[in-house]
């Protein structure tokens, strides 16, 4: 086994593991879940210590 097919190996798995990511992260069933917790900054928080 030469370097540059481990290296292609590594370059191909490396790949699909963005595509997974990618495609779990944009899943229709999390966006719920996501566009909750891109929205807790802005949340009116009593725990902030402001009256």
């Amino acid at each position: 086994m030469d370097i540059n097919v481990v290296r292609g190996l590594i370059a191909a798995v490396s790949f699909a593991t963005f595509i997974g990511i990618v495609v779990w992260a944009w899943g229709p069933r999390r966006k719920k879940r996501f566009d909750e917790a891109a929205n807790l900054p802005f949340a009116d928080d009593d725990r902030s210590g402001h009256a």
